[in-house]
């Protein structure tokens, strides 16, 4: 977001005229152990370092860890007009605190204020009890034998389909985005799995929630959005008519099959009738939890289509991305999955029904490729999908390292920052590099939440944790194995402005099948 270029000064001029008076009596300063709280270099008079939340992304994120570079994990207060007081945490002893304390540290109003029009009372912008019943939906979707249906019938099929798809596109010698086709597999397999509906990744919806989700995050980076979406915000708007009239068509499809029954399911094998089972299972937990609100279906299934679809499918392109200039991390993968292959009985893409191929998912389990869950943790670490979080106090609360916040005051973490932590991650914490997850006998390191929070923490822990990482291995072992990456791009690759870390103009590829699996 670069609304410091051409109008945008005028907006700057506005933006100190319009807050500095109201802003210099509602900034208190913030203490620790009695002792005023350091402030980040550069921050100026009156707008505090409101002029650096105006920059695109990529700079706000190189700025948060330069300060964790010069604080360390000494907590420190930002000020930003038109915001509550505020603090960035980088201790881990902090963090753990906010995510132990639930009623303490919420979504709070000004979260939800700037995300409403996007998330509704969906559970991504909801506290207490609303937030409770779509958290129990959602731990009823995601119980085992669903996500055996996932990874063992459901992910298959559409990574099948995916493969099937880069063949066609390598004979004919064209560009690929693996964006889209990653996102292409998570929207087949949230539609069916969750919603019992077809969905694409290059549908309306996706498009327009695509631009809303860029839209709702400069909400949180430009003071004036009140003002400035008075006279740019008519795609926003237009945007989220497609949205809502989406989350109905979600909501009326599900009714319909409640009322009508499931009737009889096409397909005759084992394996599709336990996908057809499971499909919409979601969508009907909702309709149990809240019953004729058709409004608070909607928004709930519209979070967590969200939530369950595009973070996966920005962390396999990111993963893709990384691999691509890493090779020999690549060809560690492919020699893990190959020894997998050794003692199977079967190729590791199989025929399926209609002409299609499906992915042999007894090849491809996490807990024979650790060396490819590595490589996907060491993504996450270093292009976490929710790069910020902002939580706020409902009542005062002091810190474990004595920092005292007032009632409403914001806290923030920066997960893109406090992953490149040389302190927690050694000097070489800017570098790709998978062996970092494993201890010297071999095994996994298993991190805390407070220490790799790319999943949230405490009672909101992600419940798609487990789904990510099953999905996450069948498909990067799959797509080392079978094909060759040749980027069709310049440069580096940097995230578009999101609530997410979706990749700026996608990850165009050529591909090419490799000789022998």
């Amino acid at each position: 977001m670069a609304l410091l270029e051409g109008s945008g000064l005028i907006w700057l001029g506005l933006f100190a005229a319009a807050f500095c008076y109201q802003f210099a009596l509602r900034s208190p300063t913030i203490r620790r152990s009695g002792v005023p709280l350091r402030k980040p270099p550069n921050t100026l008079p009156i707008v505090g370092n409101g002029i650096l939340f105006l920059q695109p992304r990529q700079k706000l994120f190189s700025w948060f860890v330069q300060c964790e570079r010069l604080f360390g994990r000494e907590t420190f207060q930002i000020s930003v007009p038109t915001l509550p007081p505020g603090v960035v945490i980088n201790d881990h002893k902090n963090l753990e605190y906010v995510f132990k304390n639930e009623a303490i540290f919420g979504k709070g109003d000004f979260f939800k204020r700037l995300s409403w029009d996007l998330f509704g009372n969906g559970i991504i912008n909801t506290d207490g009890d609303l937030w409770k019943a779509q958290r129990k939906a959602g731990l009823a979707f995601l119980n085992n034998s669903n996500l055996r249906v996932l990874t063992d019938t459901a992910l298959p099929k559409y990574l099948g389909q995916a493969v099937k798809h880069l063949n066609a596109e390598a004979r004919a010698g064209g560009v690929v985005d693996l964006q889209t086709v990653f996102h292409e597999i998570t929207s087949q397999l949230m539609g069916k799995m969750a919603y019992d509906m077809e969905m694409h990744a290059d549908d309306d919806f996706t498009v327009a929630f695509n631009y809303a989700s860029g839209a709702t995050t400069e909400r949180f980076q430009n003071p004036l959005w009140f003002i400035t979406e008075s006279f740019t915000g008519f795609r926003f708007r237009r945007s989220l008519d497609i949205i809502r009239t989406f989350g109905h068509r979600i909501v009326d499809s599900a009714v319909y099959t409640s009322d009508t029954g499931r009737g009889a399911r096409g397909g005759s094998e084992a394996e599709a009738d336990r996908l057809e089972e499971v499909s919409g299972s979601l969508i009907q937990s909702l309709l149990e939890v809240f019953g004729d609100d058709r409004k608070m279906v909607s928004d709930a299934a519209l979070n967590y289509l969200s939530a369950g679809r595009d973070t996966v499918a920005q962390a396999l392109t990111w993963s893709m991305y990384l691999l691509m200039q890493h090779t020999l991390v690549a060809e560690k993968i492919r020699s893990e999955v190959r020894q997998s292959l050794k003692h199977a009985q079967e190729p590791i893409v199989r025929p399926h029904d209609d002409n299609g191929e499906a992915v042999n998912s007894t090849i491809v389990r996490s807990a024979s490729l650790p060396y490819t869950m590595a490589t996907f943790y060491e993504t996450l670490r270093l292009f976490p999908p929710i790069p910020f979080e902002i939580k706020q106090c409902e009542k005062p609360a002091t810190l474990p390292d004595g920092t005292f916040l007032p009632a409403n005051s914001i806290v923030f973490w920066c997960t893109w920052a406090m992953n490149r932590s040389k302190i927690s991650w050694g000097d070489d914490a800017d570098s790709f590099r998978p062996d970092r997850w494993f201890t010297d006998d071999g095994k996994l390191i298993t991190k805390s939440a407070a220490e790799f929070p790319v999943f949230n923490g405490g009672p909101r822990l992600c419940l798609g944790k487990r789904m990510a990482e099953l999905l996450a291995v069948q498909v990067i072992a799959t797509m080392v194995l079978l094909f060759d990456f040749i980027p069709a791009y310049e440069g580096e690759r940097v995230s578009k402005s999101s609530l997410t870390l979706p990749m700026e103009g996608g990850l165009p590829c050529i591909v090419k099948p490799r000789a022998s699996v």
